[in-house]
């Protein structure tokens, strides 16, 4: 019942009912990428859009379905791989606000941060 009314009245958990029922209406399924989101196109092909698993997060996107989602290219990745080159990194969600996101060498967010020289702070007179 909880799952219900969240996604009756909530948007970033998962789909709505509104997206459930024209996903059901109109929707063909394309592909689902490493983190569980699944990509849907109208049968025309004229719309598309992906249901995300868990927190709708537009980076959580990996960028082969994003050019895809946007009409970078007509074939999405499961029937036409985008080719990457050896020295890329895989893709990583926006990780701001999270533990792992980056902390520079200064950061009081460090369990050791290390003390500045090269910074005077300023004191008034």
């Amino acid at each position: 019942m909880l799952d219900f009314l969240k996604r009756l009245v909530t948007w970033w958990n998962g789909q709505t009912i509104g997206t459930q029922l024209w996903t059901a209406r109109h929707g063909v399924k394309v592909g689902e990428d490493a983190q569980g989101n699944v990509f849907y196109r109208t049968a025309d092909g004229k719309r598309r859009w992906v249901i995300y698993n868990g927190e709708a997060e537009a980076s959580r996107v990996d960028p082969d379905w994003h050019g895809w989602l946007h009409h970078t290219w007509d074939a999405p990745p499961t029937e036409r791989p985008v080719a990457h080159k050896a020295w890329e990194k895989p893709h990583l969600p926006n990780l701001t606000g999270t533990p792992l996101a980056h902390a520079p060498a200064g950061s009081i967010r460090r369990a050791d941060p290390v003390e500045r020289r090269d910074y005077e702070a300023w004191s008034p007179e």
